[in-house]
């Protein structure tokens, strides 16, 4: 794994407007545990949690700082479902096991706000999500799902927005209409990772940071996991490094490709402009391939991301840059100061499906989660909570989806999905 110690949260607006500054140790004694998790994002927090609720001896690693990556920076978007739709499901499962997922996808969403009011998390959780249409194809293509949930998984809680009623929920004049789903939302990442991590400290979990684990080993029938001062052996072993993962497990890392995404945050609008700007107060995301997505601060700022790069570099100028694509669609906020502009890397899947899995009967991972990671990550801890005290039904569902590494290797794979974004980028202008 690469090294990340001392090094702080990225300079976001999640990080200047944190609710918990708790540090946890870096670890520097030998341990024993029933499972020790590799990773302190949502991922490995909430398999902490659910295993130390069970009543699991849990031992959580990070390298550096928890929620430091994707769990602490992403667009705080909570959408339920998957990334990669139901058809992907359609190829490796039967039509009853597809209804599954598509139940455990809306699972997702409840999860997220048991915690928050179990654990009285202060995370700025917001009902409210709408797609929104850049083209008359994608019109057709949203209506068609709001038709195909209603009628093929019984759910009509999604509403189509027509243009004309659009202002109700932005005031822009680019987009032909949307989806609105009430039961997805938004809220602030960082937060709501700091909060699960605090649950997990109480459910029993013990957590240390800037501990980056430098080896992984089986020995005598036990895993042995070491970081540069101290070592832990457990049973159990659950990785959730995601892009993070490095030589830990490189057949693993061939799977999952690290995209950068970044997010700007205005000055504070004031309320009435802010309100007037995003009535509804829901998030917002559209409907190209290469899409732009937004949302409401409760402090009354706008909150928008965009620039998804599969070259890992980030845009020259990130502020500016960022603010001109937000432009396009709020012109009228040409006025607006620029407060914060930040980045960071999710990771996807070759067919946008969510990665879960064992390396072995007693190591388990989680991964691709393709930009739904705010609340399937929930699921996933869920699940291999489960699946370690054997009930993994649910769990190897996902274990039947196939998932091929990406093309190219290590040196190529980039130059060729650069290409393959330039590809994207330019259906979506037609």
């Amino acid at each position: 794994m690469l090294r990340f110690a001392n090094q702080p949260h990225a300079a976001s607006y999640y990080a200047a407007t944190v609710n918990d500054t708790t540090r946890h140790p870096a670890l520097d004694e030998s341990l024993d545990a029933d499972v020790c998790v590799i990773g302190a994002g949502l991922t490995g927090i909430s398999a902490a949690l659910n295993l130390a609720e069970r009543g699991h001896r849990v031992v959580v690693l990070e390298a550096s700082k928890v929620g430091w990556a994707a769990s602490g920076r992403n667009g705080g978007q909570m959408i339920g479902g998957f990334a990669c739709g139901v058809d992907e499901f359609s190829k490796h499962l039967p039509e009853a096991d597809v209804k599954r997922m598509w139940a455990m996808g809306l699972e997702t969403l409840a999860i997220v706000r048991e915690r928050v009011a179990k654990h009285r998390i202060d995370c700025d959780l917001t009902d409210g999500y709408l797609t929104a249409a850049n083209k008359p194809r994608d019109v057709a293509s949203l209506r068609k799902w709001q038709d195909e949930a209603a009628n093929r998984f019984g759910y009509n809680r999604f509403r189509y927005v027509e243009e004309e009623d659009l202002p109700r929920y932005v005031q822009s004049s680019r987009y032909l209409g949307g989806l609105y789903d009430p039961d997805s939302g938004h809220l602030h990442p960082l937060n709501y990772t700091l909060g699960l991590a605090r649950a997990a400290v109480e459910a029993g979990a013990r957590i240390f940071e800037d501990s980056c684990v430098t080896a992984l080993r089986e020995e005598n029938g036990a895993h042995v996991i070491e970081t540069e001062r101290g070592r832990v052996k457990a049973r159990f072993v659950v990785l959730a490094c995601n892009t993070w993962l490095g030589p830990l497990a490189p057949d693993l890392a061939r799977k999952i490709m690290p995209v950068g995404t970044y997010v700007i945050a205005t000055e504070p609008l004031g309320e009435a402009r802010a309100k007037a700007l995003m009535p509804a107060q829901a998030a917002v995301c559209d409907s190209r391939f290469v899409l732009d997505y937004f949302r409401p601060s409760p402090d009354g700022r706008l909150l928008w991301g965009g620039k998804v790069s599969y070259s890992t570099f980030a845009p020259r100028n990130l502020a500016d840059a960022m603010r001109r694509d937000m432009l396009k669609t709020f012109p009228q906020l040409a006025d607006v100061k620029i407060d914060y502009a930040w980045g960071g890397f999710v990771d996807i899947t070759m067919n946008r499906a969510p990665h879960f899995g064992r390396l072995s009967p007693t190591v388990y991972f989680a991964q691709g989660f393709s930009g739904h990671g705010v609340n399937t990550t929930g699921l996933a801890g869920k699940l291999i909570a489960e699946a370690i005290d054997g009930q993994a039904s649910r769990f190897d569902l996902f274990d039947k989806i196939r998932h091929r590494d990406f093309p190219g290797g290590a040196t190529l794979r980039t130059p060729a999905l650069v290409l393959a974004m330039a590809w994207y980028r330019m259906k979506d202008l037609l």
